[in-house]
């Protein structure tokens, strides 16, 4: 297994590019099974995830190719009872499969879906919407079986989630007529799932907003389409410029899609400057210790940021709380910050208090998620000495080739084969 060996203290400078985003590329993918015509995506980050994924389309029948950071599919002669339970199992992204399988052939089984121990992940508000829109689950203990001729509705989804929702678009443009979704996410990757429908044929208005309303039942045809910018990526390289207390232009940055970072950078501190599509990081003074960190839904403070950032709360002058409210688990990275010398009160599976500043030092560390996995990375890149980072598989899953892209401004990180 590989891992990181990153040696601490080196300032970042110079320019770097955000790659398209993870979980804009996924639900796009999924939504390939629509088409009936071949689908070319650009800008496809070349992750495990992705690859993870052309590999069940494949396994169904679907022709794919990807090429530097093009994926083309051809999705006309797909079998839903050909589709790899072994991926499924080891990859949460495919329960984005339900609502384009059950929409296309009416009938879907799925093995539950793994990755990312991240609290209990439940499949209930999937099964809710598609159960609105006409879906009936069909009980086993080994899979989500699901058969439907759908109908439209008006539903509501049992909580903002945003994969759900993505599931309910999916499934509703193949219903004839007009579906109301109410309180659905808006992050900006289930924008872009929207934006890439309507490429391909179908109409959905209310974009942006909590209420989409889909005209559903309408032919869709191949496109050609370009992947959004991914946020969460950028979030990390800014933090990763703070932290050292460098000089880094972030490009293809999508800027509007970070409001409540940019908001608590502000009150930190932290010096930037916002152009279109790019942020330049600059070097700072002391930063103050915000009182709260609190994560929420979409436009709030990203979930999968928080990581990251708490890593910079580890260098402010002062206390702050951090409030995870999305998923139980997110906070067990904090024992390797503690362990790496930051002052952390882990008050229960969702709040923490981070004292600053503090003095980190290198030492063997695990990364336990993809988020934690890159919180990590920026921990060691501050970190006084060598710090080894093991079961980074977890970040090679959300991030292109981060190694590569701080190694180009100058961060001392190499991979190695354990």
């Amino acid at each position: 297994m590989p891992k990181f060996l990153i040696q601490g203290g080196h300032t970042l400078q110079g320019t770097v590019t955000v790659s398209g985003s993870k979980n804009a590329a996924l639900p796009i993918l999924a939504a390939t099974i629509l088409a009936t015509e071949p689908v070319i995506l650009h800008k496809v980050p070349d992750i495990s995830d992705v690859h993870a994924f052309l590999k069940i389309l494949s396994s169904l029948g679907a022709e794919v190719t990807f090429n530097a950071g093009t994926v083309t599919v051809n999705p006309a002669h797909l079998s839903p009872t050909q589709i790899d339970a072994h991926l499924v199992k080891h990859m949460r992204a495919s329960i984005l499969l339900l609502g384009p399988l059950l929409g296309r052939f009416g009938e879907v089984r799925l093995a539950y879906p793994g990755g990312c121990v991240l609290g209990k992940r439940s499949v209930h508000a999937h099964v809710h919407a598609l159960s609105a829109l006409g879906a009936q689950l069909i009980e086993s203990s080994e899979e989500i079986h699901m058969k439907a001729t759908l109908k439209p509705a008006q539903l509501i989804m049992a909580e903002a989630s945003v994969t759900a929702t993505e599931n309910a678009i999916m499934a509703a443009v193949c219903t004839q007529g007009t579906s109301e979704i109410r309180w659905a996410a808006i992050e900006p990757h289930v924008q872009d799932l929207c934006h890439f429908l309507n490429s391909l044929g179908a109409d959905i208005q209310g974009i942006g907003t909590h209420t989409l309303i889909v005209h559903g039942g309408k032919l869709l045809h191949g496109t050609e389409y370009t992947v959004t910018p991914d946020y969460l990526e950028a979030g990390t390289l800014v933090l990763a410029t703070l932290l050292t207390n460098g000089t880094v232009t972030i490009e293809n940055c999508p800027v509007d899609h970070l409001d409540s970072f940019w908001q608590k950078l502000e009150e930190l501190g932290a010096q930037f400057e916002l152009g279109q599509n790019q942020v330049k990081v600059l070097p700072h003074g002391p930063l103050k210790a915000p009182e709260k960190l609190q994560t929420s839904v979409y436009p709030g403070f990203p979930t999968d940021l928080q990581a990251p950032f708490t890593v910079l709360l580890t260098q402010c002058i002062g206390e702050s709380a951090v409030h995870e409210t999305l998923f139980e688990g997110r906070l067990n990275y904090l024992t390797e910050l503690e362990r790496m010398g930051a002052e952390v009160h882990l008050l229960n599976p969702h709040q923490a208090r981070i004292k600053g500043p503090s003095k980190l030092k290198g030492t063997p560390i695990v990364s336990q998620d993809i988020r934690a996995g890159a919180a990590m990375v920026l921990a060691a890149l501050l970190a006084e000495g060598e710090t080894s980072i093991s079961e980074i598989n977890y970040i090679d899953r959300g991030y292109e080739r981060l190694d590569e892209k701080l190694r180009s401004l100058g961060a001392k990180i190499e991979r190695v084969q354990e």
